[in-house]
């Protein structure tokens, strides 16, 4: 198995026997496993990945990470970065709230909720740009370097989850901690 990639076939960390137990669906077969056929570009995101991740808050990091794949509706991402979130001790309201984040801000720190807001204008750019009073807020709470590292995260994980949305990949298989 591989980073944001999943085998089909297996229950993993509390998935039903797909289908045979309790009246759950059939795992949908993923598409492609786009990374044995595309292994350099894989490579290339795995570094990309390690890279936007230095000097980010490992908490932010990953709530960035759930809602971006949130809005994308990156099954995989979702499994993946709640499972690692949870292991690393963050709580699950926390992951829980966050899908309502504006109903529920007094779940986060005033920088998290920045990071956030600017995780949804980078994520959906129905506008065609993230909005000023968006950046501004950021830019506040983050010094230049923190920014550009949190803004370098936000882009990778959208890259993932078109990855995993556009090949079908599938969750329930990762464990935590499987790729750290």
């Amino acid at each position: 198995m591989t980073t944001h990639e999943s085998n089909s076939g297996q229950a993993g960390n509390g998935v039903a026997a797909h289908g045979t137990d309790g009246g759950y669906m059939h795992e949908h077969t993923p598409r492609l496993a786009w990374s044995q056929h595309a292994p350099e570009v894989f490579k290339a995101m795995v570094r990309l990945d390690a890279a936007a991740r230095q000097g980010v808050d490992p908490v932010t990091y990953e709530l960035v990470k759930i809602r971006a794949s949130q809005i994308n509706h990156c099954a995989l991402c979702l499994d993946m970065h709640s499972k690692d979130a949870l292991a690393a001790g963050e709580s699950v309201e926390r992951i829980i709230q966050l899908a309502a984040w504006e109903e529920s801000k007094h779940y986060y720190t005033e920088k998290e909720i920045a990071a956030i807001e600017l995780t949804e204008a980078i994520t959906v750019l129905t506008d065609g740009f993230v909005p000023d009073e968006v950046y501004e807020r950021a830019a506040k709470l983050y010094d230049e370097r923190e920014l550009s590292q949190l803004i370098a995260a936000i882009t990778t994980i959208n890259a993932w989850n078109r990855f995993g949305v556009s090949t079908r990949q599938a969750p329930g298989h990762y464990q935590a901690g499987d790729f750290k």
